[in-house]
């Protein structure tokens, strides 16, 4: 009898809420999703985000459902992409540019991408843990994400997540990027400002940054200047100030400017906030900022198209039949690489009609 009491009260106070949420985490209809977005739930909001980023067909439904509803409200917020080499110290500049924001009564959300291993898919997605001051803040959210082996930085439903916190009122993005040299090129076409991120050195930096990204960057950023590398790291602001001398300004009307900060202490972060404020004061009068989101809402409809066409080419079945050989072939080149393009593109295509 005893045991039987006990179980009844595990059911009734474990199991049956545990069911309920259950039931709850699948019952969400578009309008729920909705609604939480819109009334600042974080619960739902990360949801969302999740079912955007799911693959599953029926979901990529209920999302774009959801995404429809949503897109009248976004577009308010001021987004940032930052960028650096590993160690540049990214995580430590957003947190205290972070916490700056929020003191200064601006929500903030902050999307960082999680490089995902080549071999095993998975990603540490340990940014919550990095910014543990910053997550603890009422005004903030922060969304990890795995980048899934994609280019550019970001992960393929980057843009989409960008929406969803625009609509749940946030007033400024910051995009954390992997960090994978020239191919950051993907997060200028969905921020409006593009910041690199530096470290004392400039003689070795120089060799190892890429110029397509300084080419993109609206400003660079020396952290780290502290201490003993303080005299160092404006020896490197010079040194780039110099090289950008040599490049076109990446926005129209917009000198590209170089800073120095230290994340740690807080030294100078606030120069690049101020330096933020200036650029969309003058893309805002010049015509550039709105010029620009038009032209990312086109590059947003060709990069869903690029995906769609390689997805359902691989997906194919008669390319997957015929994909083990043609490898094979130009492995063993018994067949010229242009050649086994044709053919296997003959064979989707040819499907198609």
């Amino acid at each position: 009898m005893i045991l039987k009491v006990e179980f009844t009260i595990i059911l009734d106070l474990v199991i049956m809420p545990l069911m309920s949420e259950s039931r709850k985490r699948e019952d969400l209809s578009v309008d729920d999703y909705v609604r939480g977005v819109r009334s600042d739930s974080r619960t739902i909001l990360a949801r969302t985000i999740t079912l955007i980023e799911s693959n599953s067909p029926e979901h990529y439904k209920k999302a774009q459902s959801v995404l429809k509803m949503l897109y009248p409200y976004s577009g308010n917020s001021l987004r940032v992409g930052i960028t650096g080499m590993p160690g540049s110290g990214k995580s430590t500049l957003i947190e205290t540019l972070g916490c700056d924001l929020i003191e200064q009564g601006f929500k903030v959300a902050v999307l960082t991408v999680d490089p995902s291993s080549v071999l095993t898919r998975g990603s540490i997605l340990g940014d919550k843990t990095r910014m543990e001051k910053l997550s603890r803040r009422k005004g903030c959210f922060i969304r990890p994400s795995p980048s899934g082996g994609t280019l550019g930085g970001v992960t393929r439903k980057s843009r989409e997540t960008i929406l969803v916190c625009e609509a749940a009122g946030f007033d400024i993005i910051l995009i954390e990027t992997v960090g994978v040299g020239q191919n950051e090129i993907t997060v200028r076409s969905m921020v409006d400002f593009f910041l690199l991120l530096l470290i004392p050195g400039a003689g070795d930096e120089l060799q190892g940054i890429k110029r397509g990204v300084m080419e993109i960057a609206d400003a660079l950023l020396i952290n780290k200047a502290e201490g003993d590398h303080k005299q160092r790291a404006l020896q490197t602001k010079h040194e780039y100030e110099l090289a950008l001398k040599h490049l076109a300004p990446a926005t129209r009307g917009w000198n590209t400017p170089v800073y120095t900060c230290s994340a740690q202490t807080g030294e100078g972060v606030s120069n690049i906030w101020d330096a933020i404020n200036r650029f969309q004061q003058i893309t805002r009068k010049n015509g550039m900022f709105d010029e620009r989101r038009k032209n990312q809402n086109l590059d947003w409809v060709f990069a869903l198209i690029d995906h769609y066409l390689k997805d359902n080419f691989f997906s194919h079945e008669e390319v997957q039949k015929a994909l083990a050989k043609i490898k094979e072939d130009v492995l063993s080149d018994s067949i010229l690489p242009t050649a086994a393009a044709d053919q296997l593109l003959n064979l989707f295509f040819h499907q198609k009609k």
